[in-house]
């Protein structure tokens, strides 16, 4: 019974679609996060309380919000218009400059 559902389990865990977030560049990151610096802080913490850090947020979670702004599934006045000239890499590298941090 043990084995039978180590198997399934194993089977279920192998068949999942993994989501891989490539890396991006942090140096390239920083250069171009000199924008968000304006609300969301030089080093990522934010002095105002309806802007969120940045700093050491996970990088997948930093691309979906980017993402989502950038195609509109997430709507904001400021960020929508923001995100929409990033490129995917620019996302990538700004995820890695933040998550960093």
């Amino acid at each position: 019974m043990f084995k039978t559902r180590t198997l399934l389990l194993l089977a279920t865990l192998i068949s999942m679609p993994l989501t891989s977030y490539a890396a991006g560049d942090a140096a390239a990151g920083k250069s171009k996060a000199t924008t968000c610096a304006m609300c969301h802080g030089a080093a990522g913490i934010s002095s105002n309380d309806i802007w969120p850090n940045l700093a050491g947020q996970k990088p997948g979670y930093l691309k979906k919000q980017m993402k989502a702004f950038k195609d509109g599934s997430r709507k904001d006045p400021m960020m929508s218009p923001m995100a929409a000239p990033l490129s995917d890499e620019d996302i990538d590298n700004l995820a890695a400059y933040f998550s960093s941090l």
